[in-house]
């Protein structure tokens, strides 16, 4: 069933065109259109328990104990009750069913939780509540400030001048920086009189429902008028309203159909590689199993015709009954017999260890986030040992990577920079937490949130440096930020990106306040005075120019151009003039860039104006021309913004939440390569990348494809394939280097000398993803060390993911904390959703969940790691314990006539793993490490094997089925010979049937014990009582079921009486035992011997390390500092769309002022600006050395140190 629920499902015919009508449920349901329900969960009540074992049978493995549980009723076949196949059979059935009914109630209730929201109706002329679900297309309803977006609506008319919203999308793309739309004027008029919008019967054609977030076509027809409808007039849900008081709005699209479901992609039942490839073994021993039945029946028939005959006096046949279907009988009872190399118990265990292990990740404190009280959360259990495994890691950026928290950090002005913090020698201080702030209380309108360190840049304002001013005014007038100001003195700034916001707050704090805007002006308080500059025009930013710049005109009259953007496209259009303060300008840059900071170069120019007036007439023919606009403001943009005059720069830090840079060292030293899927700009993605070390100066190139034709970015993949491999031209045709089947194509991974990354953009990336070049595009990035995808969209990511699972024979991983990540989570073999900002749909759709993304190197290198290695030794463990019991059985029926009888007592197959076996192997699979979490991350190389499939494979596989037909003919034949022709020291013979079973079970209990403490590398208190108290249970219950009491009571359940006690007091019996425990295990130890000497792997190497650490105690270790490498370039996070240049000199998105403003400074010295040129409240005293300087911690050596320490003048 699709994800999309039931409504899709009923659709007989694709939809080519919406059409609908306001106010009118009868027209809008002879369309039958999805309601506004939605419907993730997977059973019902009546649907469970034939939908969850139709599932379960799908596993080959409980199909066949099912077939064996038929078999074993027949009595014909059957040697062994029908109780030891029920029950283990029903006990798996029974622990995964409820296990995923618990999943599902999980499921069912976050539906409930958003279908049983309120929304305001239009109903009946009257406004009702109604559940979300009960919304239906054509429905008019009322959102109110703060409220999620209902379904996908069209915008018609809201409280704000000029039918305006703002909205949150932080749900779509991951940005928190508000958009605004706006409503037609026509159904603007409609206001919130619910009279007119009760006989609003406006009728509505659009596109299907579709996943394209960024646009959106159709008309309204109203009145007899047609209006065009585009994405700026549409609401889609999971947006949130803000900063507006109500809206109303038209349901285009409901429930599945909406554009945030259309991009949430297809639930698929995740299974881990190792579930794979047991599925192929299980085939593989079912065919081995079918040809030992064969070989046993085929030695029946033959043993039947020559030796058969000789029983027939005390064995008699029923009539018919001849060698053939005597055969086939025993080819049936063999099937039953021999069932135990696949055990129904596997399955239980597997379980159990996945629940275990899924525990640790919910117990681990390691991983807990004290601030928000977010615990690390396994929200399945049956995918932690893929964790061991990963591959490729996709991650979203904006709230995963960073915390999409700008801060204004360092600046340089006039050549000289600021943000630094100096000693009294001079000598530069690391910041800390500890580190004096600058004071901003002489300024009442600053932002309190506002830090900075550097007391020389207020100084430089209160002294009315006039390149400083320059700086911040531009700061303050540049930019399409919105104020709000609801009481006196509080203004919140809501901007297009945080780095806009970032720049305005810091020209706020020192002293240039930007308060409020009209179409045509922009008022500031500079330094306690009230200015309003005259908005002449805004060029905005776009992709291209990376830059955008103001027109005002100041109080005086003054004409004056300010300009911000990426250093290399201001530096080329300043006057030579700036040549030498751009030198130095330039070094500041890199010193900024080279601690991960987004750097932005600022300029100026004073303006004629007769040039002025001429070159706005001629702005205004091209803003109204229809054809070709775009490319004629570019190049009058182009014509004015030159000869600029160089003010600065600033660098900006967008926070990386914590440990992110360490966390992606750790995990490329464990060759797990990291793609960013971002739908954030290039510059920004680019920024970031530098900043967590993704990208690095050391890299050999990275390549950048921004192709806008299929040519091209074909062109650029292929230019880049042969920089980082020049014999890659010859290789035109790009053919899978192995095929799987006929569908199934593998890549393997080509070796490249050097580290390369690669950038590219959405619409590139929209022509990579084609059939015809997929391949091309996927060679070309999986020879780089580092990927990143700009302006993507959800379902961009989900394409990325699945390509790389479709064509690499790897694990992958896709981590994200917003709505837009969800259909990337579901795509991966493994999802991690982040509790973060952005809501909780990638937590509810993933598979892992935590709070920040450090916590990532924790799951994979030490949980992940350990999961997978305990689960690998766990199946080896499992599968030769299991043959070598099995195996038994095949060479004993060489010697009891191919009877289908067993060796051992029917209730020690019973129990042998139920409960001998079961708690050891448990344990081991539990608590099982091979090195602690410590020398996990200090070796991330560790990690590697897993990738490469070296603790189990087929090959490892074949391995223990070997060593098991050895341990098995030893477990055999030493028994055999050594009770053959053996007498008691009595005299009595002790080659019985009875005591050569008992012998037997007894040598291999304790050979595969043996074999269990040389697999285990970490015992605990927990796993020795397991291993022990398995031994002294199994000779407890052997004595007792073989003791006379049992046998008074139950003669023919407990038939072996007497061959405990008789048997285990010979002294050749145990030197039996103890010689077969050691031809058992003795291949094993020097086989291991051999391979640490001579060939050893990652894990020896670092285990002997481990082993020498604990002999010789290491010294303390320092603290080290992980330096940030970057590029110097422009990170100025513009905006994903163009800008809000148009809305702001149109005064169309723009609020009524609220409140009366005052300066907002207090008066200190100057009545007219509120500032004094020095003092202490700039944070310095009157000498002009740092008033709050710290003296480092110094060691004392001697007491004149001590003493001019101490001294009151230092």
């Amino acid at each position: 069933m699709s994800f999309f629920g039931m409504d899709c499902v009923r659709k007989k015919e694709r939809e080519l065109e919406r059409k609908l009508r306001a106010n009118d449920r009868e027209y809008n349901l002879s369309f039958k259109y999805a309601t506004n329900a939605i419907k993730t969960s997977k059973y019902n009540f009546f649907t469970f328990l034939p939908l969850n074992l139709f599932e379960q049978f799908q596993r080959i493995a409980n199909a066949y104990f099912m077939f064996l549980l038929v078999l074993q009723v027949i009595p014909q076949i059957s040697s062994l009750s029908w109780f030891t196949t029920v029950v283990p059979l029903v006990l798996v059935l029974s622990v995964t069913a409820a296990k995923d009914a618990t999943d599902d109630i999980n499921r069912h209730r976050s539906d409930n939780q958003v279908n049983n929201r309120r929304a305001e109706v239009l109903i009946d002329r009257k406004l009702r509540s109604e559940k979300w679900m009960n919304v239906q297309v054509g429905d008019i309803i009322k959102l109110e400030n703060n409220q999620f977006v209902t379904a996908d609506l069209l915008l018609l008319s809201s409280s704000e001048p000029l039918n305006l919203v703002y909205i949150e999308t932080a749900e779509l793309d991951g940005e928190t920086n508000l958009k605004v739309k706006q409503a037609l004027t026509v159904t603007g008029d409609l206001g919130d009189d619910i009279e007119k919008l009760a006989d609003f019967n406006g009728e509505v054609r659009c596109e299907p429902p579709n996943n394209r977030l960024d646009r959106f076509a159709g008309t309204l027809t109203y009145t007899g008028q047609k209006y065009p409808l585009d994405n700026e007039k549409i609401l889609l849900r999971g947006c949130t309203l803000r900063n507006t008081e109500w809206c109303f709005g038209l349901v285009l699209f409901g429930g599945p159909e909406t554009k945030l479901m259309q991009n949430c992609g297809k639930s698929t039942f995740k299974r881990t590689s190792i579930d794979r490839l047991m599925n192929v073994l299980v085939l593989c021993i079912f065919g081995f199993l079918a040809i030992m039945c064969t070989v046993l029946a085929v030695g029946n028939y033959f043993w039947e015709l020559n030796e058969g005959s000789q029983f027939i006096v005390f064995l008699p046949r029923q009539d018919g009954n001849k060698a053939a279907f005597s055969s086939f009988l025993t080819f049936w009872s063999y099937v039953i017999i021999l069932n135990t190399v696949v055990p129904i118990s596997l399955y239980v265990s597997v379980e159990i260890i996945r629940l275990g292990n899924s525990f640790y990740i919910d117990w681990d404190r390691k991983m807990y986030y004290a601030r928000n009280d977010t615990p690390a959360e396994a929200r399945t259990t049956t995918l932690n040992e893929e964790l061991g495994q990963i591959k490729y890691v996709f991650s979203d950026k904006t709230g995963t990577l960073t915390q999409n928290i700008m801060t204004f950090n360092k600046c340089s002005i006039n050549g000289k920079s600021y943000g630094d913090v100096y000693d009294y020698t001079g000598q530069r201080l690391e910041i800390t937490e500890h580190t004096d702030t600058v004071d901003f209380s002489f300024n009442q309108l600053a932002d309190p949130r506002f830090v900075f360190h550097d007391h020389a840049l207020v100084e430089a304002v209160k002294l009315e440096n006039p390149e400083v001013h320059a700086f911040f005014r531009l700061l303050a007038l540049c930019h399409t930020v919105m104020a709000e100001e609801k009481k006196e003195g509080e203004i919140f700034y809501q901007a297009q990106s945080p780095d806009e916001g970032a720049l305005v707050t810091a020209a706020r704090n020192f002293g240039f306040v930007f308060r409020s805007r009209t179409p045509d002006s922009v008022s500031i308080m500079e330094m306690g005075k009230q200015c309003s500059y005259e908005l002449l025009a805004i060029l905005d930013f776009n992709n291209v120019r990376k830059r955008m710049s103001v027109i005002v005109r100041s109080p005086e009259g003054k004409l004056s151009l300010y300009c911000k953007g990426a250093d290399t496209i201001i530096y080329e259009r300043l006057h030579q003039s700036c040549s030498k303060l751009m030198d130095v300008t330039t070094e500041h840059l890199n010193e900024f860039a080279g601690e991960g900071l987004r750097t932005l170069v600022l300029a100026y120019k004073d303006l004629d104006e007769e040039y002025f007036n001429q070159w706005q007439q001629r702005h205004h023919e091209a803003s109204t021309d229809l054809d070709d606009r775009e490319s004629k403001l570019d190049q009058l943009y182009e014509e004015i913004e030159k000869d600029l005059l160089l003010l600065g720069a600033t660098a900006i830090e967008d926070k990386l939440q914590d440990g992110v840079p360490q966390t992606i060292e750790q995990l490329s030293k464990a060759d797990i390569k990291i793609w960013v899927l971002t739908g954030d700009k290039q510059e920004t993605a680019e920024n970031i990348g530098y900043s967590c070390n993704l990208l690095q100066e050391e890299m050999n190139e990275v390549f950048i494809v921004s192709g806008n034709s299929p040519e091209d970015v074909r062109q650029e993949l292929r230019n880049a394939r042969t920089s980082m491999k020049p014999d890659a031209v010859e290789d035109s045709v790009f053919l899978p280097e192995r095929t799987l089947g006929k569908s199934v194509k593998v890549l393997t991974d080509e070796v490249v000398n050097g580290e390369y990354g690669l950038v590219i953009n959405g619409h590139s990336l929209a022509y990579a993803l084609e059939h015809s070049m997929e391949l091309e595009f996927l060679r070309t990035a999986c020879m780089c060390k580092a990927v990143i995808c700009c302006r993507v969209t959800p379902l961009q990511k989900a394409q990325v993911v699945q390509l790389v699972k479709k064509y690499k024979q790897a694990v992958t991983l896709a981590i994200g904390d917003g709505a837009n990540d969800v259909s990337m989570i579901k795509a991966a073999h493994i999802g991690v959703g982040i509790s973060g900002q952005e809501g909780m749909q990638a937590v509810l759709s993933s598979d892992y969940s935590f709070a920040q993304f450090r916590f990532l190197q924790r799951l994979l290198l030490v949980h992940g790691r350990w999961s997978y290695l305990r689960m690998c030794k766990f199946l080896r463990y499992f599968f030769y314990k299991n043959f070598t019991f099995t195996f038994v059985h095949f060479w004993y029926a060489f010697f009891c006539g191919f009877s289908a009888q067993t060796v051992y007592d029917e209730w020690f197959i019973t129990l042998y793993n139920l409960m001998y076996t079961a708690l050891p192997v448990l344990g081991m699979s539990l608590f099982d490490q091979d090195v602690n979490d410590v020398w996990s991350f200090q070796h991330p190389q560790l990690y590697v094997p897993g990738q490469l499939n070296l603790y189990f494979s087929k090959k490892a596989f074949f391995k223990c089925a070997l060593h098991s037909v050895y341990s098995s003919l030893v477990l055999f034949f030493i028994p055999y010979l050594a009770m053959c022709n053996t007498v008691r020291d009595d005299g009595k013979d002790v080659a019985d049937y009875q005591s050569f079973a008992l012998l037997t079970q007894t040598c291999l209990l304790f050979a595969v014990s043996i074999q269990l403490s040389f697999e285990m590398t970490y015992w605990t208190a927990v796993n020795t009582f397991f291993v022990l108290g398995s031994l002294a249970m199994y000779f407890a219950v052997t004595f007792t079921m073989y003791s006379n009491g049992m046998f008074l009571m139950l003669p023919s359940a407990f038939p072996f009486i007497g061959a405990a006690r008789n048997s285990l007091n010979q002294p050749n019996v145990w030197l039996t035992i103890l010689l077969t425990s050691i031809l058992c295990v003795l291949p094993v130890v020097t086989y291991r011997f051999l391979l640490i000497q001579l060939c050893p792997t990652i894990n020896d190497k670092v285990m002997f390390k481990v082993r020498q650490a604990k002999a010789t105690p290491p010294p303390p270790t320092r603290r080290t500092r992980i330096r940030r490498t970057s590029s110097r370039r422009s990170g100025y996070a513009f905006s994903h769309a163009q800008g809000y240049g148009d809305l702001v000199t149109s005064g169309r998105f723009l609020r009524r002022p609220a409140v009366s403003r005052s300066s907002g400074f207090t008066h200190i010295g100057r009545t007219t600006t509120g500032f004094s040129p020095m003092g202490r409240s700039a944070g310095y005293s009157p000498t002009g050395r740092l008033q709050n300087a710290k003296v480092p911690d110094v060691e004392v050596t001697s007491l004149q140190m001590y003493r001019t320490i101490k001294d009151p003048a230092l």
